[in-house]
C-alpha cells in the first residue's frame, strides 16, 4: 500500500459499488412482467434484459483485468462507475424493449469493468494486517446485493415504477465517484485498447460467453446445451497461443492464485448447486409456498452476513489460508448435513443447514481473496482479480448446470435431488482438497527461518 493509513472509504466505496453490480444482476427479474407490458415484449424477448446483462458482466471481466494493468486506477474506477450509472440511466429512459437491452449490455460491460477492479483497489487501500477484514466486508457485500435486488425491485415497482429500478444506481453511483477521486491516488491515464488487445478480448470474451451460455441453458432447456461448452475449446487453445496470454498462464503457475481460483470455483459450484436445487425440495416435497421458500433461501445469505467480519479478523490476527480451510470444512459440513434432504423435514430444518453453509462461506470468501491477490505481482493485480470474478460467475453458472444431470437422468425425482446434492458436497470437498494442497506447497516453498547465531 502506498499511504500511510487505511483508506476505509474506498474499501465502502468499492463495497457500494459491487452491491450494486450484483443488484441490478437479480433486480430486473422482477420487473420483467412490467417490462414486457410497457413495450408489449414478448417473455421470450423481455428475458434478454436479464442475459444482456450477465452476458457481458461475465465474458468481458478478463479482458477489463488485462486492460487495467495497463491503466491508472483512479481514471479507469472513475469511467467503470459513470458508465454503469449513465447506462442504468438510459436503461430507465428506454423508449423500446431495443434500447433497454442495448442499455443493460453496456450496463453488463461496465460491470465487468468494476468486479475486475475492487480486487486491486481493495488490496492497495489498507495495510496487509487488516486486509482480511476488508477483503471480506466487500465479498459479502455481493451476495448480499444479489438477494436484497428482488425484493427491492418489488417495492421500487409498486410505489413507482419499473424504471426506478435502473434510475437508483444513479445517486449511488454518484457517492461512489466522489470517494474514489478523493481516496485513489492521481496518476496513470487510460491506456487505448491495440490490436493485440482487441484481439485477447474477442477470444477471451467469446470463449467465456458461450461457456455461459451453455451452462445457464442446460438447467432450464436441456442437458444438450452441455455440448456447446465444447465450442470454447478452440477458443481457449487460441486465445493460449497468443503472445499476450503469457502473463496470465505465468500468474496461474506460478504465483499462488492458482489454488484460491480453484478453491473458489468448487466451493462456488457447490454452493449454487444446491442453491438451484432447494426451492424445488421445499415447493416440490415439503409443500412450502413461495413466501416461506424465499424466506428460507434468506438464511443462506444471512449465514454469510453473519460470519464474514469474524473470517476477515481471524485472517488478520492467524491465517488467511487456515481460514480458507476452515471455512471450506464448514461449508463441507453444511452440505453434508443437507444431503439427506429428508421428506420429514419442516422449513427451518433446511433453513439452519443453509446458514451453515453461509456461515462457512462467510468464513472462507474474503480470506481466499486476500491469498489470491497476495501472491499476485503488482503490474497484474487487474488480471489476478478478474480471474478470480471469472472463476466465481462460471461457477455460479456450472453449479445448476453440473446438479441436474443426475436430477434429469432420475426423471426429476428426490432421488435425483439426492444425487444432486451428494455431487455438490463432492465439489466442495474437491475444494478443501485443493486448498490445503497448496497450502502445504506453498509452506514447503517458503524459506525456513534462520536462527540467530547460525547465520553464515
Amino acid at each position: 500500500m502506498t499511504g500511510a493509513t487505511n483508506r476505509w472509504w474506498l474499501v465502502i466505496a468499492a463495497g457500494l459499488a459491487v452491491f450494486m453490480v450484483a443488484l441490478d444482476s437479480s433486480i430486473v427479474n422482477v420487473a420483467l412482467p412490467s417490462i414486457g407490458q410497457a413495450f408489449h415484449a414478448r417473455a421470450s424477448l423481455t428475458e434478454w434484459a436479464i442475459l444482456g446483462y450477465l452476458l457481458p458482466a461475465v465474458a468481458l471481466v478478463l479482458p477489463a483485468g488485462r486492460w487495467l494493468d495497463r491503466s491508472g486506477r483512479r481514471p479507469a474506477f472513475v469511467l467503470a462507475v459513470a458508465g454503469f450509472a449513465v447506462s442504468s440511466a438510459i436503461a430507465g429512459a428506454a423508449p423500446g424493449i431495443g434500447w433497454l437491452i442495448a442499455a443493460r449490455v453496456l450496463q453488463g460491460a461496465f460491470g465487468a469493468l468494476l468486479a475486475a477492479i475492487f480486487p486491486a483497489l481493495v488490496t492497495a487501500a489498507v495495510r496487509p494486517e487488516v486486509r482480511g477484514r476488508a477483503m471480506s466486508l466487500v465479498a459479502t457485500l455481493g451476495p448480499l446485493g444479489a438477494v436484497t435486488g428482488p425484493a427491492l425491485g418489488g417495492v421500487l415497482i409498486a410505489a413507482v415504477g419499473w424504471p426506478a429500478i435502473f434510475y437508483i444506481n444513479l445517486p449511488v453511483s454518484l457517492v461512489v465517484i466522489g470517494i474514489g477521486l478523493r481516496t485513489i491516488e492521481a496518476g496513470g491515464r487510460l491506456a487505448l485498447p491495440d490490436r493485440a488487445w482487441l484481439l485477447e478480448s474477442a477470444l477471451l470474451a467469446s470463449a467465456s460467453a458461450v461457456l455461459l451460455a451453455a451452462l445457464t441453458q442446460a438447467p432450464v432447456h436441456g442437458l444438450a446445451w452441455l455440448l456447446g461448452t465444447l465450442v470454447a475449446v478452440p477458443l481457449v487453445v487460441a486465445w493460449g497461443r497468443l503472445p499476450a496470454s503469457r502473463p496470465v498462464v505465468d500468474l496461474v503457475r506460478s504465483s499462488g492464485i492458482a489454488g484460491p481460483m480453484a478453491a473458489l470455483l468448487l466451493n462456488v459450484t457447490g454452493i449454487a448447486g444446491l442453491g438451484f436445487i432447494a426451492p424445488f425440495f421445499l415447493e416440490e416435497m415439503l409443500h412450502a409456498g413461495s413466501a416461506v421458500t424465499g424466506l428460507t433461501a434468506l438464511a443462506l445469505p444471512l449465514g454469510m452476513a453473519s460470519a464474514s467480519s469474524v473470517g476477515g479478523y481471524l485472517a488478520d490476527r492467524w491465517n488467511p489460508r487456515g481460514m480458507t480451510a476452515i471455512g471450506t470444512a464448514v461449508i463441507a459440513t453444511g452440505l453434508v448435513l443437507i444431503s439427506p434432504l429428508s421428506g420429514g423435514w419442516q422449513p427451518a430444518d433446511l433453513a439452519w443447514r443453509l446458514a451453515l453453509v453461509g456461515i462457512g462461506m462467510g468464513l472462507f470468501a474474503g480470506p481466499n481473496m486476500v491469498v489470491a491477490m497476495r501472491h499476485a505481482p503488482g503490474h497484474l493485480l487487474g488480471t489476478a482479480g478478474a480471474a478470480t470474478g471469472l472463476a466465481r460467475s462460471l461457477a455460479f453458472a456450472l453449479g445448476p448446470a453440473v446438479v441436474t444431470v443426475p436430477w434429469a437422468l432420475t426423471g426429476y425425482s428426490i432421488t435425483g435431488m439426492r444425487a444432486a446434492a451428494v455431487l455438490a458436497v463432492a465439489s466442495v470437498t474437491l475444494a478443501f482438497a485443493a486448498t490445503v494442497a497448496a497450502w502445504v506447497v506453498r509452506r514447503r516453498a517458503e524459506p525456513a527461518p534462520v536462527e540467530l547465531g547460525r547465520a553464515a
